[in-house]
């Protein structure tokens, strides 16, 4: 089977994001079959250059790799994001014109990543296998987010229905994502494969060896990795600081590892109200992102209060605390803390209370042994129910299944 695979923000593991695509694209080789990935620049592959500025194209690690030449990054504003979606879109679909394979794979955000799919099923003379990744529901997230633009709502929620219809099977990486699909299509074939982890990568360390400037061996570290977005709500983070400022705690640190259109901003608010206890670095590649986090105390699960993030969402750093060992602090109810708390791998705190989110982490502060307990916990939930490798079988299982359909 030769799989054509849309992913717009594709890296590898020597890169910063998450590698689920470059990891399920590995796996779909080690089955037998082929993958040719078609993602954007959101990341700097180093390619060699093609007859055209449009693409780049190669081989990295077995995986052929088509990348547009499409530049992108969180910091950029709505409009600009939108039109750099619809132009990879309109040339994505050129290249699915052209290639040859016999399902077409496409994984969401953007949402405007199922248009070559559709695309395919509508026009394409030979008829294609059509299989669609949920990662975010489109547009109730937005929508919840405060966009009011009633023609983008409108193009989202037409978008989202085709890309479910045409389908011929859909995956969503949450409890909330797969019931959404299936409000929209009750019939339509959806299997739930949430982010894993990668237990090679992410493993438990040890305290004495984190090295970041500002941190002293005394202190206890919480780190926060990812997008420093709107919808990651980081705002309730210093707020938790200064109520741990105001307590006396100088002994806890929180470390702020990413970037985002919202950093800024937080580092202008945290000089301005002399919060040291907040520390901010730049995105670090995911073989050095393990060292930091393994060797952390607290891993750190923030959203913005938003009902609809609650069963519609599966953030990759959850699944890279866990398998490193870190006890977590989760401030939204959903499946997660559901999780953490049956487990006993963390402490689940109530949204918008900055009160009880500094009191979370001040008790694993001062109970190093339940903080121990908590952690070891938790790699054993990673390595029972979120082994990627697992997840990743799963995966071409799913994508073989529709193809024999």
């Amino acid at each position: 089977m030769k799989i054509l695979y849309f992913h717009q923000h594709f890296t590898t593991p020597s890169l910063g994001g998450g590698t689920r695509s470059y990891e399920f694209a590995r796996k779909i080789i080690d089955r037998g079959h082929d993958v040719t990935v078609v993602c954007g620049r959101t990341a700097e592959l180093n390619l060699p250059a093609s007859d055209s500025n449009e693409v780049l194209r190669g081989i990295i690690d077995g995986i052929d790799v088509i990348q547009i030449n499409l530049p992108y990054s969180n910091c950029d504003g709505i409009a600009k994001r939108i039109w750099i979606f619809l132009k990879f879109a309109w040339r994505g679909t050129r290249i699915a014109m052209n290639e040859k394979y016999d399902l077409l794979f496409a994984t969401s955000t953007p949402l405007t990543a199922g248009i070559p799919g559709i695309w395919m099923k509508w026009f394409a003379r030979k008829k294609r296998k059509f299989v669609f990744e949920v990662r975010d529901l489109w547009p109730e997230l937005p929508k919840a987010l405060g966009m009011k633009n009633p023609l983008l709502l409108w193009g989202m929620g037409l978008l989202e229905k085709l890309s479910y219809r045409e389908a011929d099977g859909c995956i969503g990486l949450s409890p909330g994502i797969c019931d959404g699909i299936k409000q929209v299509v009750p019939d339509k074939t959806v299997e739930m494969i949430p982010n894993g982890c990668d237990l090679d990568i992410f493993e438990p360390g040890n305290r004495k060896d984190l090295r970041l400037e500002g941190v002293l061996p005394i202190d206890t570290v919480a780190v926060f990795t990812g997008a420093h977005g709107i919808a990651n709500g980081l705002e309730a983070v210093l707020d938790m600081a200064l109520e741990l400022k105001q307590r006396g705690r100088n002994d806890i640190k929180i470390a702020f590892i990413g970037n985002g259109r919202v950093k800024p901003d937080l580092v202008k608010r945290a000089e301005k109200e002399g919060l040291d206890n907040c520390l901010f670095f730049d995105p670090v590649p995911k073989t050095v992102l393990n060292k930091i986090v393994s060797s952390a105390d607290i891993g750190l699960m923030v959203l913005k209060n938003v009902p609809a993030f609650y069963y519609g969402t599966s953030p990759n750093k959850f699944f890279d605390y866990i398998a490193s060992g870190l006890p977590v602090v989760n401030n939204y109810p959903g499946w997660l803390s559901d999780m953490i708390t049956e487990n006993k791998c963390g402490v689940v705190v109530p949204p918008d209370n900055a009160t009880a989110f500094a009191e979370g982490l001040i008790y694993l502060a001062d109970h190093q042994e339940e903080r121990g307990t908590m952690g070891a916990n938790s790699r054993i939930l990673a390595e029972k129910q979120f082994s990627r490798d697992q997840l990743a079988d799963k995966f071409v299982d799913f994508l073989e299944s529709i193809s024999q359909s």
